[in-house]
């Protein structure tokens, strides 16, 4: 249990239920914060982090590649506002977390009915899962283009991760954090190296951060980047982030506080950074080496792979995007970890021993991969991947629409409601979010490709 004292609601705070224990007890206020400015920022820094993984899962390569080699650098545009989308939303959810003391499923527990809490609870579980059952696929390909493992020998392998964060999580949650950023690097020292030698025309990539209206009127182009929005705003790393913020044991003031907020998302933002570089770094990859060539059709991961040594003449190549993708699949599986316990908690007041609560997470994602595997074909699980991120896409707005009320009501946040400029601004990211996702499924509905 927490050894910080739980602060107690003030009267008129504004929520139908009292707090109760604080998510991830265990390691509730254990990171110490003091000294300068350097020092302070550096001690919250970490949970940043631990959110940006989710932003360069492998479901998010899926959708790079295909937008990288169908329509070369135009939709670097559509990761850069998604990923301004994620600043604004990640930094939201941290100053829910620091303000109030809740976790995002928290505050949904103690401010609507119980039929709607369980009715949140089963879309986050099941989000959860459609993110756990990417990072499955994502590992065995990773696995099996390395090691030449096969698929559903690998999907199975990845289930002894478990161990790994299990053994993590005991050790001390800095550790955690510390194994996430090195993988991060590792990440993108892969696709720094991989820019270098496919040489991108630097202009055509300026030029593609650019938006065009092209990409809202031409149909491919417009699922494509409704696939990468959803792809690159998590809903679970909304509920992670509110809850891991608190593992920082800033003062209970509002000046802490305030202080808090603002190093919190500084630390957001930098690592939220890293991850539009190694996304977009993705995008230009692909567009560099299969759409210049003419290999337009690049949508899968298991043919990027085979192809980028040749086009490129250089051996190591695909060994590096290999080493990237398995690094990828592991990172999002820690944090995958942690939101499914933080969502449980938070939403039915429920602990389970962490190990039984991985095995079940994971399971629920083993199967469908390897049956899909074993019995379609390699083929079959890319097309997997990207059903994943749909799932994903469905579950977003009701992540998002909860977090910027609570962020906006004055009598829960006090001083630390947001702006009314800033409610606007949020709320037209939450609906803009809505409508894009809403109009993905008519187009899968229509029989997009």
């Amino acid at each position: 249990m927490a050894t910080h004292p739980i602060p107690v609601d003030e009267p008129g705070s504004g929520w139908r239920r009292p707090r109760l224990t604080p998510s991830l007890a265990e390691v509730y206020r254990s990171v110490p914060v003091g000294g300068g400015w350097l020092r302070k920022a550096l001690a919250f820094a970490g949970p940043g982090y631990l959110v940006a993984v989710g932003y360069m899962d492998p479901g998010n390569w899926a959708t790079d590649l295909a937008g990288g080699s169908q329509f070369g650098y135009t939709l670097l545009s559509v990761i850069l506002i998604s990923n301004l989308m994620a600043i604004l939303l990640q930094g939201l959810a941290a100053k829910l977390g620091i303000v109030t003391g809740r976790d995002l499923a928290q505050a949904c527990r103690d401010h609507y009915s119980r039929a709607t809490v369980l009715f949140l609870w089963v879309l986050c579980e099941i989000a959860i899962a459609a993110c756990d059952l990417a990072e499955v696929i994502g590992s065995a390909i990773g696995l099996n283009l390395l090691f030449g493992i096969p698929i559903p020998v690998g999907i199975v392998l990845t289930a002894c991760d478990v161990l790994l964060v299990l053994y993590l999580q005991h050790k001390g949650f800095r550790l955690l954090e510390a194994l996430v950023v090195t993988l991060i690097v590792t990440i993108a020292a892969c696709f720094l190296f991989e820019i270098i030698i496919s040489k991108p025309d630097l202009a055509a990539v300026a030029a593609g951060f650019i938006p065009r209206a092209v990409t809202v009127s031409h149909r491919d182009q417009l699922y494509i980047a409704i696939s990468i929005l959803g792809a690159t705003v998590m809903p679970h790393n909304l509920y992670l982030h509110s809850s891991i913020v608190q593992t920082r044991s800033y003062e209970e003031t509002p000046r802490g506080k305030r202080e808090a907020v603002r190093f919190a998302f500084l630390d957001s933002t930098v690592a939220l950074t890293f991850a539009l570089f190694i996304n977009a770094a993705i995008l230009i990859v692909a567009s560099a080496t299969f759409h210049t060539s003419g290999h337009t059709e690049v949508a899968e991961i298991q043919d990027a792979y085979r192809l980028l040594s040749p086009l490129l003449g250089v051996t190591g190549a695909s060994a590096v995007f290999a080493l990237a993708l398995l690094a990828s699949g592991q990172n999002s599986t820690l944090t995958g970890t942690l939101a499914g316990q933080i969502v449980m908690e938070g939403f039915l007041d429920i602990r389970i021993r962490p190990w039984l609560r991985r095995l079940i997470t994971r399971g629920l994602a083993i199967v469908p991969a390897a049956f899909t595997a074993i019995f379609f074909g390699e083929s079959a699980t890319a097309k997997l991947l990207i059903f994943s991120q749909v799932i994903l896409s469905l579950q977003l707005s009701f992540a998002v629409f909860p977090l910027v009320r609570f962020t906006s009501e004055r009598a829960k946040m006090g001083e630390f409601a947001n702006a009314p400029w800033l409610k606007i601004l949020a709320y037209g990211v939450g609906l803009a979010i809505l409508a894009l996702n809403a109009w993905l499924l008519v187009l899968l509905a229509g029989g997009g490709t």
